[in-house]
């Protein structure tokens, strides 16, 4: 059938068009932003993109029309579907119908590191002979693709707690009734969408009903939000990670490259690899327990991980110019900017870091995480936050109140000069942003050449 996908270069859209093109339909798509890396992976797939929201694009009338959770009503071609009466579904409950149906279902969900959980059960998996299919909210480097159907009953899908669509507005994750469930962490965060963190813990609360009583739930001894979220009911046995739990680490490296797992208070082996920081620590103890659950013993996913290369735009290096190095990575809460910051700074130890950031994700925008910014980029030597005109709030105020030097700047051009001014040979840069940043990482490399 001809699938068209409206808002197709979304993360999860353009996974979810992959998954139906491998089913045989014939799949188009829009959005308002077509951009890489998403745009070129749908392209290398035959999926044919369309810029923009024009009615046009849905005459000759497709089969079905998958409505992205980005689209609201006034949207042309939404209002077009509707006055049409054109068949409609949102993603998370085509990828349910379609996909899901009849699959041991492995669920990452969490505020941070979903993509890289995901990334890392789906590689213990396919390390460990058992081909899953996978949809992430990325493109993991061991794969170099964001979604595949897969070969075996297993599917590990990154779980996200953001509405299904304008029509339907429980979190993506009630649609996929997991059998395996890693709750990474909770905290507040899109608050385009939900008032406050109870509102999430509640969501979250459904996503624990739909487990089965033989499944598994996973999550860390340290989230007080996630203790609530089981508290009002679990009808699932529960595997702990961290400190007090079934599974913990003793750190051999103070970056996280090196670390040993213990299960049960038993050695199972040691894990080297290339990622840092204690939030991956803590997303590979998650993962072992997940594909534990399916049957890989922890000694097999332990030398999975070692052989773990991230997913992109994870801290990914985009460029080394003149002993300077760029990294590109999607932290767009404090939390996440602050864990991602402190483990590149054990690596790399008293080398002059710059961290820029734009406050890009609907939450940032809204101001909702303004009051934990200072304090997440401590770590960093200098930072740079860029202020798109569209800014609701005073971005410099809030740098003002950071410990280390802080500069506001309106334009990339400002960003590259005040980078090149301070860059030296051993400089770390981390440009931080959930979206493309105006091709900023491309014209910084070419700049500092």
């Amino acid at each position: 059938m001809h699938i068209h996908i409206l808002g197709i270069c979304g993360t999860f859209m353009g996974s979810m068009a992959v998954l139906a093109k491998e089913l045989g339909h014939r799949v188009t798509g829009s959005d308002a932003n077509v951009y890489p890396p998403m745009s070129t992976q749908l392209e290398a797939q035959g999926i044919e993109l369309t810029q923009g929201y024009d009615p046009a694009q849905l005459d000759p009338a497709p089969d079905l029309v998958v409505i992205g959770n980005a689209m609201s009503r006034g949207n042309p071609a939404v209002e077009y579907v509707l006055n049409k009466g054109l068949p409609y579904v949102s993603g998370p409950q085509w990828l349910a119908d379609h996909v899901l149906q009849g699959r041991w279902v492995l669920a990452v969900a969490g505020t941070h590191g979903k993509t890289t959980t995901s990334s890392m059960l789906a590689w213990v998996l396919e390390h460990a002979g058992m081909s899953p299919g996978f949809l992430i909210g990325g493109v993991p480097q061991n794969f170099s693709v964001s979604a595949r159907l897969g070969d075996t009953p297993f599917f590990v899908i990154e779980a996200d707690e953001y509405d299904s669509a304008f029509f339907d507005k429980r979190s993506k994750f009630v649609h996929y009734r997991p059998r395996t469930a890693i709750l990474n962490n909770l905290e507040f965060d899109h608050a385009d969408i939900f008032p406050d963190l109870p509102a999430i813990e509640r969501q979250f609360h459904h996503l624990v009903r739909t487990i089965p009583s033989e499944g598994l739930v996973i999550h860390p001894t340290t989230e007080p939000a996630l203790q609530r979220v089981i508290e009002m009911g679990c009808w699932t046995p529960v595997q702990t990670t961290g400190a007090g739990g079934q599974w913990q680490v003793k750190l051999l490296s103070e970056d996280g490259s090196k670390f040993e797992v213990l299960f049960e208070g038993v050695a199972q082996g040691v894990v080297e690899w290339d990622m840092t920081g204690q939030h991956n620590v803590a997303n590979a103890l998650a993962t072992l327990a997940a594909a534990r659950h399916v049957g890989v013993v922890p000694a097999m996913g332990i030398a999975a991980l070692s052989a773990f290369k991230s997913v992109k735009r994870r801290m990914e290096v985009v460029a080394q110019v003149n002993g300077i190095t760029l990294y590109d990575d999607f932290a767009h809460h404090p939390t996440a900017i602050a864990t991602t910051l402190d483990g590149l700074r054990k690596r790399i130890g008293d080398a002059p870091l710059i961290a820029i950031i734009e406050p890009r994700s609907n939450s940032m925008k809204l101001g909702a995480h303004r009051d934990g910014l200072p304090q997440s980029v401590v770590d960093a030597d200098q930072v740079i936050w860029y202020a798109p005109a569209n800014l609701g709030w005073d971005l410099a105020a809030t740098a003002a109140l950071c410990t280390v030097p802080s500069i506001v700047s309106d334009s990339l051009e400002g960003i590259i000069a005040r980078v090149k001014s301070q860059a030296q040979p051993g400089t770390h840069v981390v440009i931080m942003s959930n979206g493309g940043f105006g091709g900023l990482h491309g014209k910084l490399a070419e700049a500092l050449k």
